[in-house]
């Protein structure tokens, strides 16, 4: 078994910063790709980043220049750096990894969620 454990989440005024950590830990080989997605009020839920094992990311247009993503490999680890928040960023921010187990197979999981409001 596998756990995904979200941190970082909070109240901040706009233009603020965050970071938010997601821990995998249990049984595995390996975590491959790492991302972090988020539901904001009222909308379906996003992707906003995603990294892979060798440190390639991708990001939603909406946070290009603002929001980094990271990871330690050492320590099972993705991070998101959210800079110049905005009140649009305010969502539930949930970590998702791909992970290769001992037994070579290849699953997936969802951190907890973790809330992030952006408010004045």
């Amino acid at each position: 078994q596998v756990q995904l454990v979200e941190s970082g989440g909070g109240l901040v005024q706009p233009g603020g910063s965050l970071r938010l950590s997601c821990a995998a830990s249990g049984s595995l080989f390996r975590v491959d790709t790492m991302g972090w997605y988020r539901q904001r009020p009222g909308k379906q839920r996003e992707l906003v980043t995603a990294i892979t094992s060798d440190g390639t990311t991708n990001y939603a247009d909406s946070v290009k220049g603002r929001f980094t993503v990271s990871r330690d490999n050492a320590k099972n680890t993705v991070y998101l750096q959210m800079n110049s928040l905005k009140p649009e960023d305010t969502a539930v921010y949930y970590c998702n990894a791909r992970t290769i187990g001992i037994d070579w197979r290849t699953r997936e999981y969802w951190g907890q969620g973790t809330q992030v409001t952006v408010s004045s």
